[in-house]
């Protein structure tokens, strides 16, 4: 299964370690994530990082990533677990001989 929302949050804060960052909500962050796989939460973080980098080049001023920063990266990142989950219910639910597939249809709770 993806990770939990404690575990977006830690993930997320590791990501975060090195940058420059101001008043960071990683509860919230990891509440609006639900779930993003730990790729899908660091292409969260370099979409942010480049659009802050592209401000900081506009407007000669570099300023630290914020929570409303890595939210409009949420935006454009798309969870990549929903589909491979909806692939993985069809071979579950379809090809499951001998049980192969079982650890996904009891997180799919079918």
């Amino acid at each position: 299964p993806p990770p939990d929302a404690p575990a977006r949050a830690a993930i997320v804060r590791l990501l975060c370690r090195g940058k420059p960052v101001k008043d960071i909500d990683f509860d919230y962050l990891a509440k609006k994530t639900e779930g993003y796989s730990g790729a899908d939460l660091k292409a969260v973080i370099d979409v942010a990082v480049e659009a802050k980098l592209r401000e900081a080049l506009k407007a000669g001023v570099p300023r630290p990533l914020t929570t409303r920063d890595l939210l409009a990266a949420v935006g454009s990142v798309k969870s990549s677990t929903r589909e491979w989950f909806a692939t993985a219910r069809n071979y579950a639910l379809y090809s499951n001989q001998g049980g192969v597939y079982d650890d996904i249809l009891n997180h799919l709770k079918l």
